[in-house]
């Protein structure tokens, strides 16, 4: 039974690395897009807060429309938006009016997949048979990390060979991961998450249970936690710290990508042994620590060293979220995965919007903007110490 299905849980790996490639790629773009198409860098903050915003509508209205639509459906069409968006990037500015108004529609294409990749990995590797769901979660989750390695580390090589000014071409290559995973889609079995005959709770059902409303909290605060950062450790690196792309890059938000995926590992493979509310709490202490040596540290290198240790400590965030509400509410299904992914989204949206707008407040300093974004971490935290053990909602 479980080889029935290795082929759909190396086909999920895939797809979080083609969510990686959709929310990893254009940030390593933010000053070329600048200087190329002299759009401010004010505006170009709107193009992480249109990704996430898209996303985060596709989200909520997924809770309701994939049931219907079907699994399979709905995972082959997030390959095929991620990959036209990806595509868009290298056709659609120098077509449009504008070059901004192009990479928006770019980017609200690979946003759609993205979003749908962000509600339907998760479930579909839910209802695949596994030994420890916990530890598969986290497992999984670590291959976004690692295709957010493989994005940074991959491009700054070919940036570095090439030259930046070839980035379209990069941008097509990466389109290609979307739509052979497309394909493998079409033909992995795909296994419901509920029993025969049994449905999910619905979205009213869900309203009304108050430890979902923490644990909604809880991953708007792990979407904004990790991307605070991480949307802004190359642009911090270059700007802030006053490196080169290629060392920006690198010691930025690669070693933030391989950080946070060594936390997911690490859990994946020992997460049997672990309680997972101390993981949790250690992570969010640790994560703010981060957050105070990037802002308020003087060193640079320090600096640098604080958005890895970022990436280590949020690593557990966002799978451990969604594994504490699948044990706690077991029919959550469909919905509870969509709204969950919502929350994450609104999160990933608004940690990097917030810094961007207080970076602005105070003459593009970034590190402030990081330093307002640390109540994300603490409130997490805060949510971790409400939920206090109870029997799972069936």
């Amino acid at each position: 039974m479980k080889n029935t299905y290795q082929k759909t849980i190396y086909a999920c790996f895939v797809g979080y690395i083609v969510q990686a490639i959709v929310n990893n790629f254009v940030p390593l773009l933010f000053l070329t897009f600048e200087k190329s198409y002299g759009i401010p860098l004010s505006q170009i903050t709107m193009l992480i807060t249109f990704n996430f915003g898209v996303q985060l509508l596709v989200d909520l209205l997924s809770a309701g429309l994939v049931d219907k639509i079907g699994y399979r459906v709905s995972i082959v069409a997030a390959h095929v938006f991620s990959a036209a968006g990806l595509l868009g990037l290298t056709v659609l500015p120098d077509m449009m009016p504008t070059a901004f108004s192009g990479l928006i529609i770019a980017v609200t294409l690979y946003a759609i997949g993205g979003g749908l990749i962000e509600v339907l990995i998760s479930p579909i590797m839910e209802s695949c048979p596994t030994d420890n769901k916990e530890k598969a979660m986290s497992l999984l989750h670590s291959f976004y990390c690692w295709g957010h390695v493989g994005v940074v580390a991959v491009s700054t090589l070919f940036f570095k060979v090439f030259g930046i000014g070839n980035w379209k071409v990069l941008a097509f290559v990466w389109m290609l991961i979307p739509v052979v995973n497309g394909v493998v889609f079409l033909r992995t079995p795909i296994a419901s998450l509920m029993e025969e005959g049994e449905s999910g709770m619905s979205m009213a059902e869900l309203f009304r249970e108050k430890v979902f409303w923490v644990l909604l909290i809880m991953m708007v605060c792990a979407g904004a936690s990790e991307q605070a950062v991480s949307q802004w450790a190359s642009t911090f690196a270059e700007k802030g710290l006053g490196v080169s792309k290629t060392v920006g890059d690198l010691a930025g938000p690669m070693a933030f990508a391989v950080l946070m995926g060594f936390a997911r590992a690490f859990y994946g493979k020992f997460g049997d042994k672990i309680d997972l509310d101390k993981f949790m709490l250690g992570s969010g202490a640790l994560c703010i620590l981060s957050y105070l040596m990037i802002s308020l540290v003087p060193s640079p290198v320090l600096s640098l060293l604080g958005c890895g240790i970022c990436g280590l400590s949020v690593g557990i965030m966002w799978p451990g979220s969604f594994s504490k509400a699948s044990a706690r509410l077991k029919k959550g299904g469909t919905a509870m995965f969509a709204l969950l992914a919502l929350g994450g989204d609104l999160g990933c949206s608004g940690g990097p919007t917030l810094v961007g707008y207080v970076a602005g407040l105070f003459s593009e300093d970034l590190k402030k903007g990081i330093l307002a974004a640390a109540v994300f971490p603490v409130l997490l935290m805060v949510c971790i110490l409400s939920i206090k053990p109870r029997k799972t909602v069936m």
